[in-house]
């Protein structure tokens, strides 16, 4: 059974970094492209960064020169380096990995950024 899991979220203020890390597990499969999207409260999921198989990244233009989406193929994960955080980023941050054709989503992980 493949399993997503996100991890690294917290609580951070104004102008602070953290990185997200999705990990992919249960497959003999790689993660071919992911992406990142986040839920602020009330609001709907919004997508936020992708990267394709080959490596190209895209970003919402909210958070271009801010985020960095990265992968390691050999620990099959995928993160998303945040910095220069600001209050509209506080949201819960979920992982859609495509393995083989199919998308999985991990459970989300908090972010919150203080003022």
């Amino acid at each position: 059974q493949v399993q997503v899991v996100e991890s690294g979220g917290g609580l951070v203020e104004a102008g602070e970094s953290l990185r997200l890390a999705c990990a992919a597990s249960g497959s003999t499969f790689r993660i071919d492209a992911g992406m990142w999207y986040r839920q602020a409260p009330g609001k709907q999921r919004e997508w936020v960064a992708a990267i394709s198989s080959g490596g190209t990244t895209n970003y919402v233009a909210s958070v271009k020169g801010r985020f960095t989406i990265s992968r390691d193929n050999a620990k099959n994960t995928v993160y998303l380096q945040m910095n220069d955080l600001k209050p509209e980023d506080t949201a819960v941050y979920y992982c859609n990995a495509r393995i083989n054709s199919y998308a999985y989503w991990g459970q989300g992980t908090q972010v919150t950024v203080s003022s």
